[in-house]
């Protein structure tokens, strides 16, 4: 007795007709019709009645067909496990992240997880938010980290990793520095540099103006946090970032807080509900790096 002669008396049973059993299995009529009549006769009983156009099952038919679901049913869970098992012997993870990411946690879990599973070949890819969620949902990347302006992305799973703020980072000696914090109004009165729209942190700005009817000069834009802060610090404008990621320029910029935004700023793992079993282990292993420090460190969604 064969598996697929059980997949092929399951999908007559089920199609009652052999034509159509036959187009859904991928084989002649003549192949399942021999197939059926080779079961029938290792089981020693007729399993489908044929005196008429449709097929139905006879009594011993009706007897095995629970058997033989159950039994494709175990041989689908046995490749399952099987292949959880190689996803995480031989497997391979496509990671993406937010460009100029330098959130430790996520290498050390990267590290840790390279160091348990040798045998899963990971690449890293980068580019902003919208580009790679975009990714993850296509299926071109396993997982991602990337900031979002409204929570995690929606039919994905995800880590929130960062909720946050957003701030005013200036030169000292510039008119908003001695604040203790602003509000958007404030800091769009000066020209402004921000990260490039498809980010979740230039999301939360652009969101946060919108929703005040404020409309922002924005001077320049730049894909790294570090060129931002470079730009602002040689007065070209006011820059737009994260609160944990504006204590990375505190040797050249003044951050102050922005008071009246309404949405913060959310960092997170995200990956397919459909994930591999390497997927959602690296994802474990980020989870229990996340509250080692992570806020000490920056990021640009």
């Amino acid at each position: 007795m064969e598996l697929r002669q059980l997949e092929y008396f399951v999908a007559v049973t089920e199609e009652a007709n052999f034509t159509r059993a036959a187009e859904r299995v991928n084989i002649s009529q003549s192949g399942i019709s021999a197939q059926i009549k080779a079961l029938e006769k290792e089981v020693g009983a007729e399993l489908i009645d044929r005196s008429s156009r449709v097929a139905r099952l006879t009594v011993a038919g009706t007897a095995a067909l629970v058997h033989a679901r159950r039994a494709l049913e175990s041989s689908a869970a046995l490749r399952h496990s099987v292949d959880e098992v190689l996803s995480l012997v031989r497997g391979k993870v496509a990671v993406g992240m937010v460009t100029a990411c330098t959130v430790t946690p996520l290498f050390d879990a990267l590290a840790a997880f390279h160091s348990a599973y040798p045998g899963v070949d990971i690449t890293l890819a980068e580019a902003n938010s919208d580009e790679l969620i975009a990714r993850v949902r296509s299926g071109a990347l396993d997982v991602a980290l990337v900031g979002t302006a409204h929570g995690p992305p929606e039919g994905l799973e995800s880590l929130v990793m960062i909720t946050e703020g957003l701030a005013a980072c200036v030169p000292p000696g510039h008119p908003l520095a001695s604040a203790s914090a602003v509000t958007l109004g404030e800091v769009c009165a000066h020209r402004v540099v921000c990260l490039p729209v498809g980010t979740g942190i230039r999301s939360v700005f652009d969101d946060a103006c919108a929703a005040a009817d404020i409309t922002a000069d924005v001077a320049l834009a730049a894909s790294a946090p570090g060129a931002v802060a470079d730009l602002a610090a040689r007065g070209l404008g006011v820059a737009i970032l994260s609160r944990s990621m504006a204590t990375d320029f505190e040797d050249r910029l003044v951050s102050v807080p922005i008071s009246d935004v309404p949405a913060d700023a959310v960092l997170a793992l995200t990956w397919s509900p459909r994930a591999s079993t390497a997927v959602r282990k690296l994802a474990t292993y980020v989870s229990g790096c996340v509250g080692q420090g992570l806020h000490n460190h920056s990021h640009r969604g």
